[in-house]
């Protein structure tokens, strides 16, 4: 059976190159991508894990501004490790003069995320889901590993 390892990457059509690639290139180097390459009308950053691809659209696309709704692209999400760093690329973007469409906050039982727009309305998220769980987990395995050494202290 042939079986997906991972998604190597995405490609988005931009209405205007070089507004784009202005919005994209420092976020991109903010979220840890490296430039991958640069063609004329196209631009590309990986991670190690995955890569992130802007081009221009071209003249028919051009002509349909994006719409979230529509069939196609609805957002692409940047899962980050931590609610910190989910507040530090809020915090980047408002500098940036990005739109944030939905404030760092939590959107779902222990999903923690912002919401924000590209040049061209595109939303986008930077998310952590998952970590005051993983916190209760390791709390509650550091507290049997205590209770197992209290257990086998001789000590009076």
């Amino acid at each position: 059976m042939v079986r997906v390892v991972g998604i190597d990457h995405l490609v988005i059509s931009v209405g205007d190159f070089e507004k784009s690639k202005s919005f994209y290139a420092p976020l991109m180097e903010f979220l840890g991508f490296d430039v991958e390459a640069e063609y004329e009308g196209m631009m590309g950053w990986a991670n190690g894990k995955t890569l992130f691809w802007i081009a221009q659209a071209d003249a028919q696309g051009k002509k349909h501004k994006y719409r979230k709704g529509d069939i196609g692209f609805h957002h692409y999400a940047f899962r980050l490790r931590s609610r910190k760093d989910v507040d530090a690329l809020q915090s980047f973007l408002e500098e940036q003069g990005a739109k944030i469409v939905d404030p760092a906050g939590e959107y779902y039982d222990d999903y923690y995320a912002t919401f924000f727009l590209d040049p061209d309305g595109m939303k986008l998220e930077g998310m952590k889901y998952g970590e005051r769980h993983e916190q209760t987990v390791r709390k509650r395995a550091a507290a049997k590993r205590k209770s197992r050494q209290g257990r086998n202290d001789p000590s009076p």
